[in-house]
């Protein structure tokens, strides 16, 4: 293991070209770019046996990584904002033919009105489309978490998409000092991949994607649901053996400074980061106050959440996407649910921010948690807050 300063999108196309994929399809978006242009650049010096497939929209990019996972190749791609809407109706046919695609997605506001920085409307756009989501803090997670993916979405009772979100430019393009590992290492660990099923099997035909009306479309969908909850198992095991390896642990969340908290605040992606530091302020003035960092978003680990936050009694909800329910966010409108009908059910406060890349620092997220200290002591709070936006 070596340390090196890398930008996100460097570390990414390095785990990609560890890994060395059969097949990438590749076509540029802001600010996710790099990421495939890096790539062919191992592809042209001859780093990579992969097939790069330049492609003429992001649809086709899906279109074609479906193509190659179907015919048994390791396929991967990346994309960010509007081209991961492009991709909209490939991806659901992605996750329910069962290919283990692999797809860094940098996050990027959705038009309109056209803007090129982060929040998380991209992958909260798409969250409902059975792939599994993984969220990085930092470039040492978006690099830790494209090498595990490998591993979760390849896993037997799995067989399910992966995409690994990183936040565009806060995560995507500045250097960091990250530890990586050697080429061989990360073979080892991901080891091989031969798929149960080939299109390009002539002995054995089958298909993939056929009609299937109502005698057996809703069971389709049901044995999608089993591989999200395989899936649910797959993470922490692949977790367990990646820190092995590496000293890194992961699971499906971070406590930071949870075990007395009396107001917490959970959330995804680099924010969570910032936040350590505002809890840190926050606790040498005698404050009771935590963080919940969430890496994985799908599959919902709704178990381990209700048992972590049980008898906390605020926290609030950090969103970088707003579902426009009315209801707050996505995270918001998820973990509601989840905590619905529980005994020691902590109040929920949601914090819409960030959106079109506006910036939150340490002493917003320090308001943020005076504000929820608040209710902690009997003030009555709205419930859904849009923070740092001129109203």
């Amino acid at each position: 293991m070596k340390r090196v300063a890398l930008t996100g999108n460097e570390a990414v196309s390095l785990a990609m070209k560890q890994i060395n994929p059969d097949v990438v399809a590749a076509y540029p978006i802001t600010p996710q770019t790099e990421i495939v242009q890096m790539f062919s650049q191992y592809v042209a010096d001859g780093q990579v046996d992969t097939e790069f497939i330049t492609v003429e929209s992001e649809h086709s990019a899906m279109s074609a990584s479906i193509g190659a996972s179907a015919s048994g190749a390791r396929a991967m791609t990346a994309t960010s904002a509007n081209g991961l809407a492009l991709m909209w109706e490939v991806m659901y046919i992605a996750a329910s033919s069962r290919l283990p695609i692999i797809m860094p997605v940098v996050n990027r506001a959705l038009s309109a009105p056209i803007n090129i920085h982060c929040d998380h409307s991209d992958a909260m756009g798409a969250r409902d489309s059975g792939w599994i989501q993984l969220f990085s803090e930092n470039s040492q997670e978006a690099y830790d978490n494209v090498i595990q993916a490998i591993r979760i979405a390849e896993s037997a009772n799995v067989l399910l998409p992966v995409m690994v979100n990183l936040d565009g430019f806060i995560i995507s393009h500045a250097v960091e000092n990250i530890d990586v590992l050697d080429d061989e290492k990360v073979q080892d660990f991901i080891g091989s991949y031969t798929a149960d099923y080939s299109l390009l099997d002539k002995d054995n035909p089958i298909t993939f994607g056929p009609l299937a009306l109502q005698d057996y479309y809703f069971e389709a969908k049901r044995q999608q649901v089993e591989a999200m909850k395989y899936a649910h198992k797959a993470i922490p095991e692949v977790a367990r053996e990646y820190e092995k390896l590496t000293g890194r642990g992961y699971g499906y969340f971070t406590p930071y400074r949870m075990e007395d908290a009396e107001v917490v605040i959970i959330g995804l992606g680099s924010t969570m980061g910032t936040a350590q530091v505002a809890v840190d302020e926050l606790r040498k003035e005698g404050n009771k106050v935590g963080l919940l960092k969430l890496r994985v978003f799908r599959p919902f680990p709704k178990e381990e959440l209700a048992r972590m936050l049980a008898g906390i009694p605020v926290v609030g909800v950090m969103d970088r996407a707003d579902t426009f329910s009315g209801n707050g966010g996505p995270l918001f409108a998820d973990l509601n649910t989840v905590l619905y009908g529980g005994e020691e059910r902590p109040e929920l406060y949601n914090f819409i921010y960030g959106l079109g890349g506006r910036d939150i620092n340490v002493s917003n997220l320090m308001e943020i948690y005076r504000y929820l200290l608040n209710a902690r002591d009997g003030q009555t709070l709205n419930r859904v807050n849009y923070f740092g936006v001129r109203e």
